[in-house]
């Protein structure tokens, strides 16, 4: 299978792929994912990050989660810093991230201590990242605006927003900042009727792929609570399962996989320049 896909956030080092994880990168292989990037989401999360990224030749971030914040201790900030200046020459890192702000949860969005953490942890990432000339991976549920805010405050080389379901306004603006959009699973469902749109009307400079696995299942691998209640196990999402949803994408787009593949991968490698080098040295001729 020749390797069109770049999946630009799938946590290969979550937990859920502990017992596994060689058998589902060889997967998104044979489906033609040809590189991955795995974001880490604390400090703890760092070395198997960029362990699993040397070991199958895809590449990886470093940042902390803003679900991480809560239980971050006060020195995390100096531990990432450390880290970006340890691994600087590393062409396998390639972002700062998974870095942002989620006001979904409602702990992390009333106001008050945890709030504010967050937002800290954030502004504070977001100066590690201009620091080392690094773009990044941003989570941006339901805190597009607070996130631009922080973006224009302290300007950072671009990246991607991570699971975008902003606006149209929204869009054009963190296009217009250099970033890209990142689309996954939840294009899947037909009630996403805003973010099918935008996924369809968006310009070809603006979306990257991606599966956020094991995390964000396409509509095809969701158990609700009732049937999961019943004994349904809840189908595990993999970054074997890109070209799938980015068929929903290109008939969105009223364009064929392949062509999608090649213009979601070039916008990739804009967002996170050293990805280039990586997918380069894949597709190297084998000295065999």
């Amino acid at each position: 299978m020749t390797s069109l896909w770049i999946d630009t956030h799938c946590h290969l080092d979550a937990g859920e792929f502990a017992a596994d994880a060689d058998a589902v990168r060889e997967r998104a292989a044979q489906a033609g994912v040809g590189l991955c990037v795995i974001p880490a989401v604390e400090v703890s999360a760092f070395d198997g990050a960029r362990t699993l990224a040397h070991r199958w030749g895809d590449a990886y971030a470093l940042g902390i989660h803003p679900l991480y914040v809560a239980g971050a201790t006060d020195d995390a900030l100096a531990e990432l810093d450390r880290a970006l200046h340890a691994h600087a020459d590393d062409p396998h890192l390639v972002a700062v991230g998974e870095i942002g702000l989620d006001y979904f949860v409602p702990e992390l969005a009333a106001p008050g201590a945890l709030r504010e953490r967050q937002e800290h942890f954030y502004r504070e990432q977001l100066k590690l990242a201009r620091r080392h000339g690094l773009p990044v991976i941003l989570h941006v549920r339901r805190s597009v605006d607070q996130v631009l805010k922080g973006l224009r405050d302290i300007g950072v080389p671009g990246g991607i927003a991570h699971a975008f379901n902003g606006s149209r306004q929204q869009a054009d603006v963190l296009l217009g900042m250099g970033f890209k959009l990142g689309f996954g699973g939840v294009v899947t469902y037909e009630r996403a009727t805003r973010l099918r749109a935008l996924a369809g009307e968006l310009t070809d400079e603006a979306i990257v792929m991606e599966t956020d696995a094991p995390d964000i299942p396409p509509h095809w691998l969701y158990v609700t609570a009732e049937q999961r209640a019943s004994g349904a196990p809840q189908g595990r999402n993999e970054p074997a399962e890109l070209p799938r949803i980015a068929q929903v994408i290109a008939d969105l787009r009223h364009t064929t996989p392949l062509d999608l593949a090649r213009q979601t991968s070039s916008n990739s490698m804009a967002a996170l320049p050293r990805i280039g080098v990586l997918v380069a040295k894949k597709n190297a001729p084998s000295a065999d």
